[in-house]
């Protein structure tokens, strides 16, 4: 869908102004399409920080967000969803709707199902495909979202006005909006998101381990520094996120291992033909997708 230029989203609230919280407040505010943007948040160093940059307003308290917001917007780690929930439910009015930027969906909309009852119709699940290896307010920027996915996950209790809604809203940072089942969101995720977290992760304290850590890490180099970027990510988030998501994520893992096993068994015996046609499957891959994008 296009976004309207005459679609309007009042007041928003942003439970959780990290990262992604103030790049959205940043993109509603470039584009036009708000009143105030509010934010909510734990750190008063990071909510100061995303107040002189812009990105929100005011901050004010979770339950002023349920009573003054036409849309409130959780950017809380997975793990406190339910939390945030549970306070916004007897205090939220029926105008307001809600969305997410979550990178897990089934616990989110369980937690949400059985935390707001009849009200989980005012609740779009979303996830925008968008990041950075830092977190925090100072590290947003506007155009975080531009030409980025988010996924929408809708509920067969949304109202196909909400789900249209919802869906200029998240147009309107610039990001292209699909809609997919939550079931196949975090299997797809699994592979292509949280599986090469894991690994990055993996391999920081591999080398971390190492007698000769700060030999190694003295002499690595763009390789090493690509694959480990997204080790800076937030710790927090993506704990939350293996424990949200971790029957698909230990699939992947245990396909990875399995493969990077075979790999192991094709060095030990000096397989060169096997090892160059492994990498050349990878290569062609890689350099086949790069080039549709």
């Amino acid at each position: 869908m296009t976004q309207s230029k005459s679609t309007h989203f009042g007041k928003v609230t942003i439970v959780g102004v990290g990262l992604i919280g103030a790049s959205l407040g940043l993109a509603l505010k470039r584009a036009g399409v708000v009143d105030a943007v509010y934010g909510v948040g734990r750190s008063k160093a990071n909510l100061d920080q995303a107040i002189a940059m812009g990105a929100i307003d005011a901050v004010i308290s979770l339950e002023d967000a349920a009573k003054q917001s036409q849309v409130i917007v959780l950017c809380v780690p997975v793990a406190q969803m339910r939390a945030t929930f549970t306070v916004l439910e007897p205090l939220l009015e029926p105008h307001t709707l809600m969305t997410d930027a979550g990178s897990t969906k089934g616990d989110v909309i369980l937690a949400a199902k059985k935390v707001l009852g009849k009200k989980a119709c005012q609740f779009v699940p979303a996830h925008p495909i968008a990041g950075g290896a830092q977190h925090g307010a100072a590290a947003a920027k506007a155009d975080l979202f531009d030409g980025k996915q988010t996924i929408i996950c809708q509920l067969q209790e949304n109202a196909k006005v909400d789900v249209e809604l919802m869906t200029q809203f998240w147009e309107s940072t610039g990001a292209r909006v699909r809609k997919i089942g939550a079931v196949q969101h975090d299997a797809i995720f699994a592979a292509v998101s949280h599986l090469p977290h894991v690994l990055s992760y993996a391999l920081m304290v591999s080398v971390l381990n190492s007698e000769d850590a700060q030999e190694k890490l003295q002499h690595a180099g763009a390789g090493f520094r690509d694959f480990t970027r997204i080790a800076a990510s937030s710790p927090e988030m993506w704990r939350d996120i293996c424990l949200a998501n971790r029957t698909a994520i230990l699939k992947e893992l245990d396909q990875y291992l399995s493969v990077a096993g075979h790999l192991r068994e094709l060095i030990a015996k000096e397989d060169a033909a096997g090892l160059e046609k492994a990498f050349a499957k990878a290569s062609k891959a890689r350099q086949e997708w790069d080039g549709s994008k």
